[in-house]
């Protein structure tokens, strides 16, 4: 069983991002927790080692670049109800 799931990720309203590591780079996307959801289950990891060999990045490709492995950033959300 994975650390922590995209259910996790999700219910924590967290935002993840996946950023190229390549200097010419450096793209960041935000990511669709609930598509990934859709594709992959909700018990599916959703960290680094769970999700890094399903993200190439497609500017990177375009480009003619060599491929660099992704990283991922997780923004917890800080706003507080009340």
């Amino acid at each position: 069983m994975p650390q922590k799931t995209l259910a996790d990720t999700l219910a924590a309203n967290e935002s993840l991002y996946v950023n190229c590591s390549h200097p010419m780079c450096c793209k960041s996307t935000k990511l669709d927790i609930r598509a990934l959801i859709d594709r992959l289950g909700p018990d599916h990891g959703s960290m680094h080692w769970d999700l890094v060999g399903l993200f190439a990045c497609s500017g990177c490709k375009a480009a003619g670049r060599d491929r660099r492995q992704v990283f991922f950033t997780c923004i917890p959300d800080y706003e507080v109800s009340g």
